[in-house]
């Protein structure tokens, strides 16, 4: 019998390569075939159908984080031990870089590079802002929802969406540091990269402050290191 540590390492791998992949994979051809707002619009569903995907073939197993600023707020939340988050982000990093791997291998780099995650419209200040917030939104429902069942698996992806058709003129709306990574490695574009670590954290605690004093209404507590 596999281990269930085991299993919940390679679900977030399989999980965060399905959504990386099935996002970028849409962007590129998005480019391909068009511009303008239909690219827009699928590649924001892109993202959500694609998460969608892999909640239900893997959340089950792992509970379906596939972001680290994901894990992040579940341990702030005391839902997960530190050794675990650990394991987790490095699940995603692996799962978010053989997304960009496997991209690359189909198509080429400049394609891969064309999947980054940049600032847009907005100054990197405010591209930062926009992933905070961005994140916080998403990270929020996710908190909320995972105690829902099966309602919750489909209001998540779908917050995705929205959180991409918002964002993706400003910040790129990555509010996930494994799907920024896969991109900036293989594509060879590190630039701003910084954003797409610092906001999604950021995002993360805002989130999990908002649904402990909101929600639970406690007090916030940072879990024990040990």
């Amino acid at each position: 019998m596999i281990p269930q540590q085991a299993r919940a390492f390679f679900a977030e791998v399989l999980g965060t390569f399905t959504l990386v992949f099935g996002g970028c994979l849409t962007i590129a051809a998005s480019t391909n075939m068009g511009d303008g707002s239909i690219p827009h619009i699928a590649i924001a569903f892109g993202f959500g159908l694609a998460l969608l995907a892999g909640l239900f073939a893997f959340a089950d197993v792992s509970g379906g984080h596939f972001n680290p600023a994901v894990s992040l707020a579940m341990w702030l939340s005391k839902r997960m031990s530190l050794k675990d988050m650990v394991s987790y982000w490095g699940a995603q990093a692996i799962g978010g870089i053989a997304g960009g791997v496997i991209l690359y291998w189909i198509t080429d780099r400049a394609t891969v590079k064309g999947t980054t995650t940049l600032p847009g419209l907005v100054s990197t200040g405010s591209a930062l802002i926009v992933e905070a917030v961005l994140t916080g939104i998403f990270i929020a429902v996710i908190l909320s929802a995972s105690e829902k069942g099966t309602v919750g698996i489909i209001a998540i992806p779908l917050t995705l969406v929205i959180v991409h058709l918002a964002g993706i003129p400003y910040s790129g709306a990555s509010v996930n540091p494994a799907r920024s990574l896969g991109s900036a490695l293989i594509g060879g574009n590190w630039h701003a990269f910084w954003i797409y670590l610092a906001g999604p954290a950021i995002g993360a605690v805002l989130a999990w402050l908002a649904h402990t004093v909101i929600i639970k209404g406690e007090k916030p507590g940072i879990p024990q290191l040990s």
